[in-house]
C-alpha cells in the first residue's frame, strides 16, 4: 500500500468510501451491511487501507454504526472519517450531531470530521464554531470540508482558527472540476484531496455501456449514467482499456493510479465484494510511466458531458423511459 503524509498523518492512498453501508440505493440487500460489510473492512485493513470515510446521511447513521461494529478491536488501525448532516449546520446542531457519531461509531474521538457540503442559509462561521467546539472538546481530532471551493475552504480555516485538513470532493478522469484550485491549495499548503467517485461511480470499470446501463438507483440517479454521457466516455474507457491491459491490470486499478499519481490526493472507491477490495487496494501498487499518464490524460481532457440544460432533459427522458419499462 502507498501512503500519504499530511498534516501529521499517515494515510492510505486507497481508503474505503462506505455508502453503500447500509444503503438501499446501491440494491446490494440486507446481508450486505449485516456480513460483506465487516468482511470488506477486515480484509481493508490487513490491506494496509486505515482510511475508512462514512457520513450521518448514509442511510441515516447505519453506515456509521456498520463501521463502529466493524472496526471493533482494530481501533488504532483505522483513520475514521464522517460528516455531519448538511440540512442546518449551526453550531450547536454540528456539535450535537459530532457526538452522535462518535456514540453510533463507538469510538471516543473521531479522526476527520468534515462538512458535507456548505448550506448556503446557514453562516460558515455558526457552522466552524461547532466544529471548534468539537475540536475544543476532543470529539474529534481534525475538521475538513467536503464539496467546497478552494475560497471557501480557506475561509472555512479561517474561522475555524486551526488547520481545515481535507476537503473531499468528486474526482475523477470524468469530472476534473476541482484539480485546478482546489489541488493548488492541497498541494502548496500540506492539506489533503480525498476523491469520492473516483471511478465515476463504476462507469470507468468499463462494466457499463449504452446497451447495459446500471439498475441501482445511486447510479441511475446520476448524470454520467445519461446514455449520450456514456457515450461521449467511451475514448477515456478505451484509453484505461489499453494502459490496463499493458499491465495485465483492470481498468479501473488504472483510472484509481492515475488519479493517486497526483501528490496530496487520496481516493476513496466503495467495494460490493472483498474482491472488489482487493482490486481497489491493488491500484496503489500499479506504476504507470510517464508516456501513459499523458494518454491517459489527454484522453480525459477530451471528455465533455452533456451541459446543465441538455442534462435535465436527459434526466425526464430516463425517467419516462424507466416508467414506461
Amino acid at each position: 500500500m502507498r501512503y500519504v503524509e499530511v498534516g501529521g498523518e499517515r494515510l492510505s492512498a486507497i481508503g474505503l468510501g462506505t455508502w453503500q453501508f447500509g444503503s438501499a440505493d446501491w440494491g446490494y440487500g440486507k446481508s450486505y451491511g449485516d456480513d460483506t460489510a465487516h468482511r470488506i473492512v477486515d480484509r481493508a485493513l490487513e490491506l494496509g487501507i486505515n482510511l475508512i470515510d462514512t457520513a450521518e446521511i448514509y442511510a441515516r447513521g447505519a453506515s456509521e454504526a456498520i463501521v463502529g461494529r466493524a472496526i471493533q478491536g482494530h481501533r488504532d488501525q483505522v483513520f475514521v472519517a464522517t460528516k455531519v448532516f448538511p440540512s442546518w449546520p449551526t453550531a450547536d446542531r454540528v456539535a450535537e450531531h459530532g457526538r452522535l457519531s462518535s456514540m453510533r461509531l463507538g469510538v471516543d474521538v473521531i479522526d476527520l470530521y468534515q462538512v458535507h457540503w456548505r448550506n448556503p442559509a446557514v453562516p460558515l462561521r455558526s457552522t466552524m464554531e461547532g466544529m471548534r467546539r468539537l475540536l475544543d472538546e476532543g470529539v474529534v481530532r481534525h475538521v475538513g470540508v467536503s464539496n467546497f471551493g478552494a475560497d471557501a475552504w480557506r475561509e472555512a480555516e479561517r474561522l475555524l482558527g486551526a488547520p481545515v485538513l481535507s476537503n473531499q470532493v468528486s474526482y475523477s478522469m470524468l469530472n476534473r472540476k476541482h484539480e485546478g484550485a482546489n489541488l493548488a491549495r492541497a498541494q502548496a499548503d500540506d492539506r489533503l484531496l480525498i476523491a469520492y467517485s473516483p471511478l465515476a461511480m463504476g462507469l470507468l470499470g468499463g462494466r457499463y455501456d449504452t446497451d447495459h446501463l446500471p439498475t441501482s438507483s445511486a447510479r441511475l440517479n446520476n448524470p454520467f449514467f445519461l446514455p449520450e454521457n456514456i457515450r461521449r466516455a467511451i475514448p477515456v474507457i478505451e484509453a484505461v482499456r489499453r494502459v490496463a491491459a499493458a499491465h495485465d491490470a483492470t481498468p479501473a486499478q488504472v483510472a484509481l493510479a492515475w488519479l493517486i499519481g497526483r501528490p496530496n490526493v487520496v481516493a476513496i472507491p466503495g467495494a460490493s465484494s472483498v474482491e472488489q477490495l482487493e482490486h481497489n487496494a491493488a491500484a496503489a501498487d500499479l506504476d504507470l510511466t510517464d508516456d501513459e499518464t499523458a494518454e491517459l490524460t489527454a484522453a480525459s481532457d477530451a471528455f465533455e458531458p452533456l451541459a446543465g440544460a441538455q442534462m435535465a432533459g436527459g434526466f425526464v427522458q430516463n425517467w419516462f423511459a424507466r416508467r414506461r419499462d
